[in-house]
């Protein structure tokens, strides 16, 4: 079992960038894939990026690429979201997720693990 807890989250201008950052209990760690997620008021949860236990394979839902960037530390239990160049859009809960599983998959039942969430607001 692994518990989440992401932090980083805020209030942040069109255009800003922010940094999420998801640690991890446990020492098994490195053997789950990891995603992120966010869900906006009124709207289903939504697979934003994920990463393999390696941090060598990486996959975004299309309107983050190029703005977004997910890595892992596994030396230090963590899995990071930069975010870039931030839209009113973006605005939401972005949870953390783990999977004790090699792929990397969109669908948020196929998650075993959650974090609480952090709220990203981002103003026009």
């Amino acid at each position: 079992q692994v518990q989440l807890v992401e932090s980083g989250g805020g209030l942040v201008q069109a255009g800003g960038s922010l940094r999420l950052s998801c640690a991890a209990s446990g020492r098994t760690f490195s053997t789950y894939t990891m995603g992120w997620f966010r869900q906006a008021p009124g709207k289903e949860r939504e697979f934003v990026a994920g990463v393999r236990r390696s941090g060598g394979v990486t996959d975004y839902v299309d309107s983050v690429k190029g703005r977004f960037t997910i890595s892992r530390d596994n030396a230090k239990n963590t899995v990071y979201l930069q975010m870039n160049s931030l839209k009113p859009e973006d605005t939401a809960v972005y949870y953390c997720a783990a999977r004790p599983d090699i792929l990397v998959v969109r669908n948020p039942t196929s998650y075993a693990y959650w974090g609480q969430g952090t709220q990203v607001t981002v103003s026009s």
